[in-house]
């Protein structure tokens, strides 16, 4: 393996959005050539596995554009300015599934496309969970359902889960469970 990089000679911003903005990087290549890089630059994220008290994993299930369909997948959101990754994910399972946290512990972080986005989730387990009421963000509409265990790992057996953090989730969690 090589220990190149590529350093930047200049870029571009094409888009600053909401959520995303969008630059072209042209780039020294270890050869000494130039190429262009179209990168995806997000504030970060995070991804909320829970279990509750009967076993169950609360998950979301919404409409999501970019595929033009509905999507089940854990409580996630992007993450604010400065805002710790461990509150973003006690707001986000609670915005979106009612659920509070007597205990949150990450699990694991990873980046969701590396070769374009530089999107890095943190992901976490919540346990100890605590019913109450969703308060989701004015634009979004999405339903709770809570799954097993045993629910969610036949659907990754079965290749099921088309939302690949939630996947992943769905994965780790089996094996601490197993």
């Amino acid at each position: 393996m090589s220990s190149s990089h590529e350093p930047t000679i200049q870029k571009e911003t094409l888009y600053q959005g909401k959520i995303i903005d969008v630059e072209v990087h042209d780039v020294e290549l270890p050869d000494g050539k130039t190429s262009k890089r179209e990168v995806v630059k997000h504030p970060g994220a995070v991804a909320v596995i829970g279990v509750n008290e009967d076993g169950k994993i609360p998950l979301v299930r919404q409409f999501r554009k970019a595929t033009e369909e509905f999507l089940l997948e854990i409580p996630a959101g992007k993450r604010e300015a400065e805002e710790e990754a461990k509150i973003t994910a006690a707001r986000e399972l609670q915005e979106e599934t009612g659920y509070t946290a007597g205990h949150l512990q990450e699990m694991a972080c990873f980046y969701t496309s590396p070769g374009f986005a530089d999107e890095l989730i943190h992901l976490y387990l919540a346990t100890d969970l605590r019913a109450g009421r969703s308060q989701t963000e004015a634009d979004e509409f999405l339903s709770v359902e809570e799954w097993t265990i045993a629910e969610a790992r036949s659907a990754l057996r079965e290749g099921s889960w088309r939302d690949a953090k939630t996947a992943f989730a769905i994965q780790s969690l089996v094996a601490k469970y197993d």
